[in-house]
């Protein structure tokens, strides 16, 4: 193992598993700030975590072997994303292979875990909530898949580790199509991120709650993991963003230097986003994130025009 390649592994395990809900914290600190208020600290979402893991959890009326497996079955595979997810084009394979259809996958499994368990439970504001997510889930993952699938045309192949080489320097942003990939991408990262104009993370009211209405019954060390995996969520389409959808440097050691300028740089436009645009009806979501699909659409159009 070189190096970069031992480095790379060492941000991707630290970023991915300790970092991450560092990333959350930021930006619930900065988006206080921009309206005005003190808000929380950055490291608020650890103070969270460690309060919860120091509790019991909570068996609900109902519920059965599928609730109480939801969040460690959400918990491993957002972990297995994290290490599908490179944060440079040196890193090597950590046993899971580096396939963005697999990624696709383990998210979607993630979120299955906890929709099936709101349904186990029959919350009204927890089944709510899931009905809601599987909804916007739709939209979220066709964008997901289609802009992968640009950046993996431009690059050749599905191989992340690839990706983030092919997708390197200047020459293949001179290409349209990875460009309208980045536009439909930044849409996926507000929506799987649970931001406005989608979803509210700092709502407490259960009838307008999207992602957090299905964690309603859970305590304790459960919520802890669900909270951690929602943050994990955060690294996941953060990193991708900066090492794929946005110019980068082909230098892997240069990757990793500027990863966490982008990071930062991607929270605090995060924050901004949630200052200056407001929640848009729940109705209207799924049109917004479809449009983030047909750009990417467009893009793989765009892109086999140009190959014939």
């Amino acid at each position: 193992m070189t190096g970069a390649e031992a480095a790379s592994t060492a941000v991707q395990l630290v970023g991915g598993i300790a970092l991450a809900p560092l990333l959350v914290g930021l930006v619930q600190h900065w988006k206080a700030r921009l309206q005005g208020r003190r808000g929380p600290t950055p490291f608020q979402p650890y103070r969270e975590l460690r309060r919860l893991w120091g509790k019991s959890t909570v068996d609900v009326a109902g519920a059965g072997v599928v609730y109480r497996l939801a969040p460690s079955v959400t918990a491993a595979s957002v972990a297995v994303a994290v290490l599908l997810v490179p944060v440079a084009s040196a890193a090597p394979d950590l046993g899971v292979g580096r396939d963005a259809l697999v990624l696709a996958g383990v998210l979607a499994l993630a979120r299955f875990a906890v929709a099936i368990a709101a349904w186990e439970v029959a919350n009204g504001f927890a089944l709510m909530g899931a009905s809601r997510d599987l909804t916007i889930a739709v939209f979220v993952e066709a964008a997901l898949v289609l802009a992968l699938a640009v950046a993996a045309l431009v690059s050749g192949t599905t191989d992340l580790v690839l990706m983030v080489a092919g997708t390197a320097g200047t020459e293949a942003w001179a290409d349209p199509a990875l460009a309208l990939a980045a536009v439909a991408f930044a849409l996926v990262v507000v929506a799987e991120t649970g931001r406005q104009p989608v979803d509210n993370p700092d709502t407490h009211l259960e009838l307008t709650m999207i992602h957090e209405g299905p964690l309603l019954e859970y305590a304790g060390r459960d919520l802890a993991l669900l909270q951690w995996a929602a943050a994990a969520r955060h690294w996941l389409v953060l990193v991708l963003a900066a090492q794929v959808f946005l110019p980068h440097p082909t230098d892997p050691w240069l990757q990793l230097a500027v990863l966490p300028v982008v990071l930062v740089a991607l929270c605090g436009a995060l924050a901004l986003t949630e200052t200056l645009v407001a929640k848009m009806r729940i109705l209207l979501a799924p049109r917004l994130l479809g449009i983030a699909a047909l750009l990417a659409l467009l893009g793989v159009v765009v892109w086999l025009v140009e190959a014939t």
